[in-house]
């Protein structure tokens, strides 16, 4: 291990962005859990820094967190595989236009929790390796495969093979539907929902419903949650 070099700690800042991290084919772990969970995994570690060895000062310099963590590393990313159309024995998640790191973060840690091995993203949506994105995984990120693709031909593909179901607020009451084992489910934005080009190749349209009695509801759950429902309702049903 040893000191990072000045064109070092500016390639290591420049993968706060996108552009950066696909041209160099490089992002950033950050936190001693997480950069074990990396090396367990088999990941390719670039370089692995701490502060025990760099210093508390040195490390504040690279992080792109809020604050440091005691370990940093930079890891290579993988190299896409062949595309391969969801399972049709198992449940798989597609996400339209999901921007938010901290939402996407969550959702990847909790499809490793419920068994989901892949999840489809429009190519619009927030990139996985955002250091964020990364930190909110808690090392969920190394077990799931995550794949960036137009969801319209994903979809289209799988018309009469599997089930494709979608979120909306005026959806189908999932407590009153019957579900399978194997289906795709897709989650839209955050703010604008399941875009209507993917909307039109919805076979099932689901529904949280609110169970308040406050007026003041909010009038829809943040994206993250509403999978995390979604998904524990799906394996429920399957059990």
């Amino acid at each position: 291990m040893m000191t990072p070099s000045k064109s070092e700690i500016k390639l290591i800042r420049s993968l706060a962005k996108r552009k950066n991290r696909e041209e160099n084919g490089l992002f950033v772990v950050e936190g001693e859990k997480l950069v074990q969970e990396a090396i367990e995994s088999g990941w390719d570690i670039v370089a692995v820094f701490t502060t025990d060895e760099i210093g508390e000062d040195l490390m504040s310099r690279i992080t792109l967190l809020s604050s440091p963590s005691p370990a940093l590393a930079v890891v290579r990313i993988p190299k896409p595989t062949s595309f391969t159309s969801p399972d049709l024995n198992i449940l798989s998640l597609a996400l339209d236009s999901v921007k938010d790191p901290g939402n996407l973060g969550t959702i990847v840690r909790l499809s490793e929790w419920f068994g989901i091995n892949t999840i489809y993203c429009s190519d619009n949506c927030v990139d996985v390796y955002n250091p964020k994105v990364v930190q909110s995984t808690m090392g969920a990120i190394f077990r799931t495969k995550v794949v960036y693709t137009d969801l319209t031909k994903l979809i289209d593909e799988l018309q009469g093979k599997l089930p494709v179901y979608g979120t909306f607020m005026n959806g189908n009451n999932i407590y009153n539907e019957s579900l399978p084992k194997g289906a795709l489910v897709v989650m839209g934005s955050e703010s604008e929902g399941i875009s209507p080009d993917i909307e039109s190749l919805i076979d099932k349209r689901l529904a949280i419903p609110s169970f308040s009695i406050s007026e003041k509801c909010s009038e829809s759950l943040n994206v993250a949650i509403a999978t995390a429902v979604i998904c524990s309702e799906f394996k429920r049903s399957s059990v």
